[in-house]
């Protein structure tokens, strides 16, 4: 992620975009793409708000403007193991900023700066003995408080860490099982104001250390 930051610029394509990250990833020790062969989703401008199954993703040719808003959501895997990482990067006067909170255009900084509230809310909140619906509802709850609305197409906020993809457990209603019962779980809210025309994602995987909440 911080290789594509450096690198991206005003007047690239999103394929440009992924091609370097996913080259990227496997020099540094990938084997495989764990989510459908996809080792990046890039999406740009007013595209950010789409939440779409891997099943479909296409990556758009689209071109990166002087100012613009990139989500790039990473899943690299090596030896069966998986990452899942996600960032929202900013572009101002044709170059990504290295600390997106300090963005001029308040609306993007906004989105941003909510991302980082909602990490330290789960980090506050979660315990091990709380289940995924209870987190669920509890973190949707904030994001509205914030101003913002849950846009993922499932409306989920996140999932276990498996092996095989269709063993994920997911941050939804109506799945009881205990935060403490999975060894591993992300959050990547996907939000966007009601109405707004671009989304903001963030995601890392958390683990419990004692009763502790950690981001890995």
């Amino acid at each position: 992620m911080k290789i594509a930051q450096q690198h991206i610029r005003a007047g690239q394509t999103l394929t440009a975009v992924r091609d370097l990250c996913e080259e990227t990833m496997l020099a540094l020790g990938a084997d495989s793409f764990w989510y459908w062969g996809i080792g990046a989703f890039v999406f740009c401008g007013a595209d950010t708000t789409q939440s779409v199954s891997g099943r479909t993703y296409k990556t758009s040719d689209r071109v990166i403007q002087h100012n613009d808003i990139i989500s790039i959501d990473l899943s690299p895997q090596q030896d069966g193991l998986w990452g899942d990482f996600a960032r929202t990067i900013l572009v101002e006067d044709g170059e990504p900023l290295p600390d997106p909170k300090v963005a001029k255009n308040a609306e993007w900084r906004d989105g941003i700066l909510a991302e980082e509230q909602l990490h330290a809310d789960l980090v506050a909140l979660a315990t091990p003995s709380m289940n995924f619906e209870e987190l669920h509802s509890q973190m949707n709850a904030r994001i509205r408080q914030l101003g913002f609305e849950n846009i993922d197409f499932l409306g989920n906020l996140g999932h276990s860490i498996e092996r095989n993809s269709d063993d994920r457990l997911y941050i939804e209603p109506g799945n009881t099982l205990r935060l403490d019962e999975v060894d591993l779980f992300t959050f990547e809210p996907h939000i966007r104001r009601p109405n707004g025309a671009y989304g903001y994602k963030h995601e890392n995987i958390y683990r419990f250390a004692g009763s502790t909440l950690i981001a890995i």
